[in-house]
């Protein structure tokens, strides 16, 4: 008689691999001494067939056959989206970005006669 499939609720930690993401199982264990509860991670291999999690999405994953040495969960379904970088890339886009050179020697020439004078400066013609 088989089983059910265990079902596990986690945090996308990294999506560096093709088709395999590393996702982040949270758990509360009891210390046996102290009595103080400590959160503990599981660290989980999980397949995503189509690429479509990305880091910091809540997942539920479910366990599977071995896929690879590592990897033995699916992942089931996206719970909820972590915000994307590219909300963040317009709120950076919105402030001032400094470009002046520490050296004024060191900033390139403001027009095309300074670009020739310099360069007729540096390499003088031969004749």
């Amino acid at each position: 008689m088989a089983g059910k499939r265990k079902r596990l609720i986690g945090v996308v930690v990294s999506d560096r691999m093709n088709k395999t993401r590393r996702v982040d199982v949270e758990r509360l264990v009891k210390h046996p001494r102290y009595g103080k509860y400590i959160r503990r991670r599981t660290k989980c291999y999980a397949h995503d067939e189509f690429n479509q999690t990305r880091v910091g999405d809540r997942v539920e994953i479910i366990e599977s056959r071995p896929l690879s040495k590592l990897k033995r969960w699916v992942i089931l379904r996206i719970i909820s989206r972590a915000p994307r970088a590219e909300e963040d890339d317009t709120a950076l886009a919105d402030q001032p970005v400094e470009t002046a050179a520490a050296d004024p020697a060191a900033a390139a020439p403001a027009s095309e006669s300074a670009a020739q004078h310099t360069a007729a400066e540096t390499h003088p013609q031969q004749t």
